[in-house]
């Protein structure tokens, strides 16, 4: 069986997030005489993470000097700004306050002002009276941070619109078209199969399947992480997000206020250890393969507490009781109450990257590739904000691989 159209496909980008409609484009602007086909799975676009992400545009200083997130995120967040601007799509430019919560986060403040330094990231730091003018419901120990550039934007409509401009450049897209696996030069699909010259991966939770599928990445595995979100009601309100001074050796960001677009205050996220990649809710999308292999990885680092995960796994579950988590929340902003968040927002997954050899979460990028595939096998946040030009970096790889 072949797909309608299925003569040979030069490029096959396997996911339909920001990454792979963003990389898809880029290929079809550097190759525009090349035939650039997009398969995702699911009915529509950005149904996982670039769907149910918080919407933040990261400005880029909480990343190590070395890593791809540095260098992406800080022209990632002014591009995607521009783009919005430009296509009159929601956004809100209101910064991010990043507080201390007692004086031992001071060093992580300085530590942060040296990656916005290093990464061309204006940040600004002020003291209790001027975090107070920034947001006077926020509570600071001493000195904060604020960052002008960090802004919020409606994920899936900046989706909607980038998918358009490639449909609208060439670029081919079939929606409930799952990957199966490649033999030779065919790739096999949930509705047909086509000869394929090279395959750019960015599948996301099942990223790492496919790359074990062109017989890369074997050390990985996607260990998933499930996030969920509180809104405040309709009288809660911020003028910027506000932040704790991250743990830095964490891949995860700490309980925080999101402002959307839409001016609803949120706080969150969790991240529970999830035990199938789209466990969003009960039994949804629940299989036992993938039950029995995550469970049991999962099982092994509560023993072995590998990266303090029996001590963030119980953290994490805490947080679903709502007092809790609003508890947390208060150390930032001490004015709130449970009453104002009772509404629990959609759940996301978060594809998270755990190298089996060493035994430990990846925080950066992870890209790898041969003269047929390339594979983004980590791509977490800030993916979102990093994707243009991380699609031009995916671009390049390629353009390396194939020549």
């Amino acid at each position: 069986m072949t797909v309608a159209g299925g003569q040979a496909v030069d490029f096959l980008v396997v996911g339909g997030g920001i990454v792979g409609v963003s990389c898809a484009a880029a290929l079809k602007r550097k190759y525009p005489d090349a035939r650039v086909r997009l398969i995702e799975k699911d009915a529509a676009l950005g149904s996982h993470a670039s769907g149910r992400n918080s919407g933040v545009l990261h400005a880029g200083f909480y990343y190590s000097d070395s890593s791809l997130k540095a260098r992406f995120s800080r022209d990632g967040c002014r591009r995607l700004t521009e783009y919005c601007l430009e296509r009159g799509l929601p956004i809100n430019r209101c910064g991010k306050l990043v507080v201390a919560q007692s004086e031992a986060d001071h060093a992580g403040i300085d530590e942060l002002k040296r990656r916005a330094e290093h990464n061309g990231v204006p940040v600004e730091e002020v003291d209790e009276a001027g975090a107070a003018w920034i947001e006077p419901r926020a509570r600071t120990v001493g000195r904060a941070l604020f960052s002008p550039t960090t802004a919020s934007v409606h994920p899936g409509k900046v989706l909607s619109s980038l998918a358009d401009d490639a449909r609208a450049a060439g670029v081919e897209m079939l929606t409930s078209t799952a990957y199966r696996r490649r033999v030779g030069d065919m790739v096999h699909t949930s509705t047909g199969s086509f000869p394929v010259r090279f395959v750019v991966n960015a599948a996301g939770l099942y990223a790492d399947k496919i790359a074990h599928d062109h017989g890369l990445g074997r050390q990985y595995r996607i260990l998933p992480f499930k996030g969920l979100y509180l809104y405040g009601d309709e009288g809660e309100r911020l003028r910027t997000n506000v932040y704790p001074v991250p743990d830095l050796g964490n891949p995860f960001a700490g309980v925080h206020f999101t402002v959307p677009v839409d001016g609803r205050v949120k706080i969150g996220p969790t991240a529970t250890p999830a035990f199938w990649r789209e466990q969003y809710a009960w039994f949804s999308g629940f299989r036992f393969g993938e039950f029995a292999g995550i469970a049991a990885r999962e099982v092994s680092l509560l023993a072995r507490n590998d990266f303090g995960f029996r001590d963030l796994a119980i953290a994490e579950i805490r947080k679903y009781r709502r007092p809790r988590l609003v508890a947390l929340a208060a150390r930032l902003v001490p004015d709130i109450r449970p009453e104002h968040y009772r509404t629990w927002g959609p759940p996301g997954i978060r594809a998270q990257l755990f190298d089996v050899e060493k035994r430990k979460l990846e925080m950066d990028f992870v890209v790898e590739g041969d003269e047929r595939s390339l594979h983004v096998l980590n791509a977490v946040s800030p993916a979102f904000t990093c994707a243009l030009p991380f699609a031009d970096y995916l671009v390049e790889r390629v353009t390396e691989l194939i020549s």
